[in-house]
């Protein structure tokens, strides 16, 4: 049975930026404390997904909490390949680009499918690093926008299950008041 993070498209884009950043930091990142930065960035925001969809169960709030933090990661991320093109004089794609367009298409076409998202040799196949640098880190920035824009929606969605549901402390107090009373 797969894990129920594995149903979350911030996963699974979490996932594909985390290798993806490996990889760009093994080619470009000449610093070993910055290439550390970006993949420890890139794992964070995995990682707190992967933990927070884990505690839904018992508390949502911190749910909310990581689901934060992986989306903080990710913005942190984002901001790094900002500089990595700022400082080389590379252009930063705008999302209205034809590339960014076409990027966000396909993103778009493999969210719509989860039962693919959940091969991993797809992903890799469809997101191979580009050759050129400026390519590579605009199709990260990409990523790292969608899956913010994601996460965003994440969030936004526990805040209310937790509005409408309350959170674990409230159901145990609950259950044990009517327990009580029967």
């Amino acid at each position: 049975m797969p894990q129920s993070y594995t149903k979350l498209f911030t996963y699974w884009f979490s996932l594909i930026i985390y290798d993806l950043t490996a990889e760009f930091c093994k080619k470009w990142i000449k610093s070993y404390k910055l290439s550390e930065q970006m993949s420890g960035a890139a794992r964070s925001g995995k990682q707190n997904i992967i933990e927070g969809s884990e505690n839904m169960s018992t508390s949502l709030k911190t749910a909310i909490k990581l689901t934060n933090i992986a989306k903080g990661s990710l913005e942190e991320l984002l901001a790094d390949y900002e500089d990595f093109l700022r400082q080389r004089q590379l252009s930063i794609w705008s999302k209205t680009d034809s590339r960014v367009i076409s990027w966000r298409a396909k993103f778009a076409r493999l969210v719509k499918n989860l039962s693919y998202l959940r091969t991993l040799g797809n992903l890799r196949q469809d997101f191979a690093l580009p050759q050129n640098p400026e390519d590579a880190a605009n199709l990260l920035l990409t990523l790292c926008h969608q899956a913010s824009f994601l996460l965003n929606r994440q969030v936004e969605a526990l805040i209310k299950k937790h509005t409408h549901e309350g959170g674990f402390t409230e159901k145990l107090y609950h259950a044990r008041k009517n327990y009580a009373r029967s």
